[in-house]
């Protein structure tokens, strides 16, 4: 049942594996044209293979790449940035102007303290931009300054407890009415509503808000974008706190501010590939709060996880066959 398409454009696709691929390839019609947009200096792809690089690495497949920075994104501390960290040159910290700014703050615990308050007050008062227009993104979820103790504290500051908003605990999360939320794995099977009309299907990734927390039917409703999704307890093991969420879960997504905790964390999370993936989150505004030192160590480690893929090589053998 190949979709009837003349042609499949398909954004991201360093986040696409070789399985995903398979399965859109089968449902493409032989006449019809495939185009592959995407960044191969982001993470790669959660599932497996080397999808992306491979196809790029293999010479096969025609390509273009867009280099020229044109003039009014020329103006952006975050692209100009984002451009030099991707060649290896480490990020001015000291222009603090425009739309990118470095906080230092070497202990991790006022690290964690600064990143409250930007989120709270400082943002929102200063700068317009309320707390569910800025992401928290950190490399790791443990420490200090990991999503895990992040999200405690900004959820404690920007929504506290109160007769109001009742809540509900599962594991070691308390999901409160107002609270921002992530969905961590797909479901094709839950049923949302937006007004009149219904659907199925959230997605790993997608982020919402609670609005209501019915103990008495045991109910959380949270909306995505205009989409009402009922959870039953069974069904919260699949949400997360999202005030403050891992650089690889938001990949793919953007956000008008962005703060990203720089402290010290394993050498496998604090990469190039990482901080130029979370520099590119930010539409306008982009924070760095922690320790310079492992700004520059990110930037000069351009350690890539290694994976063994046999695709390049094939698509190579067939284009000389």
């Amino acid at each position: 049942d190949p979709l009837r398409a003349d042609a499949v454009i398909v954004d991201e696709t360093s986040m696409v594996d070789i399985t995903l691929m398979y399965g859109l390839l089968r449902a493409l019609r032989p006449e019809c044209r495939l185009i592959l947009v995407g960044d191969p200096d982001q993470l790669p792809s959660v599932g497996p293979g080397n999808l992306f690089s491979d196809l790029i690495r293999s010479g096969v497949v025609p390509m273009v790449r867009l280099t020229e920075i044109f003039r009014q994104a020329a103006e952006s501390a975050i692209i100009r940035n984002a451009h030099g960290v991707n060649r290896g040159e480490l990020p001015d910290l000291r222009d603090n102007k425009h739309d990118f700014f470095f906080l230092r703050r070497k202990d991790p615990a006022r690290a964690a303290e600064t990143i409250v308050e930007l989120v709270q007050t400082r943002l929102p008062q200063n700068m317009g931009i309320p707390p569910e227009q800025i992401q928290v993104l950190s490399p790791t979820r443990k420490r200090v300054t990991g999503t895990a103790a992040l999200n405690r504290a900004i959820q404690e500051a920007v929504n506290p407890p109160a007769p109001d908003r009742p809540e509900r605990r599962f594991g070691e999360y308390v999901f409160r009415q107002g609270d921002r939320v992530m969905q961590v794995r797909n479901n094709y099977d839950v049923i949302w509503k937006d007004g009149l009309t219904t659907g199925m299907g959230v997605f790993n990734g997608d982020i919402g808000r609670i609005v209501e927390v019915d103990n008495r039917s045991e109910l959380i409703t949270v909306d995505f974008e205009g989409r009402l999704v009922e959870y039953t307890p069974d069904m919260l093991g699949e949400l997360e706190p999202a005030y403050a969420i891992t650089v690889h879960k938001a990949q793919g997504s953007e956000y008008r501010a962005v703060i990203l905790s720089v402290s010290d964390g394993a050498p496998v999370l604090l990469t190039r590939g990482v901080l130029y993936t979370a520099i590119t989150r930010a539409r306008e505004l982009l924070i760095l709060v922690g320790d310079e030192e492992v700004v520059a160590r990110m930037t000069a480690n351009d350690r890539q996880q290694r994976r063994y893929s046999g695709l390049r090589w094939r698509l190579v053998q067939i284009a000389n066959s």
